[in-house]
């Protein structure tokens, strides 16, 4: 990484340094603890050479005022009033809609749907009798490995 001296630091802060330079020596002041040391001397050294900023008329003090200006105009009489919110209908109203889901659960659930979901899913869930047994996928590996580590002991007492 490629470090900035103090003498370049002190043409950076009086505006001395043009274009793409300027750019690289504003990015590396972000990744660089040392340069920014160097920069912070320049500016405190070079601080009653640099534009002072008045308090009359601040930025802020002329944003308030602007705000202020709105406000009257909108709170005048003649600013054009809101159109006033009118009453939903019942069935567009989120409680209406609590009481009809609440209605179909109370007659699903009296009817004996949920009863009849309830022994059809653990009739699927159930495993199915077969007169042969399937292995599943980790019971073939497990029966496999066994198997290795049982050939792998006939050989070490081979070898004794």
């Amino acid at each position: 990484m490629k470090h900035y001296s103090y003498d370049e630091w002190l043409s950076y802060v009086k505006d001395e340094v043009i274009g793409t330079i300027r750019e690289e020596i504003e990015s590396h002041l972000y990744t660089c603890d040392q340069c920014l040391e160097y920069y912070l001397q320049a500016v405190s050294e070079h601080e009653s050479s640099l534009p002072v900023l008045s308090n009359e008329n601040s930025f802020t003090d002329l944003v308030m005022a602007e705000v202020s200006k709105q406000k009257e105009f909108t709170e005048s009489p003649t600013a054009v009033k809101q159109p006033v919110k009118t009453k939903k209908s019942f069935y567009k109203q989120a409680s209406f809609h609590y009481l009809i889901a609440a209605a179909a659960t109370l007659l699903l659930t009296f009817s004996g749907v949920f009863q009849s979901l309830a022994t059809y899913a653990s009739a699927v869930e159930a495993p199915q009798h077969s007169k042969e047994k399937k292995h599943t996928v980790t019971e073939g590996v497990i029966d496999k490995t066994f198997a290795w580590m049982d050939s792998l002991e006939k050989k070490e007492a081979n070898k004794k």
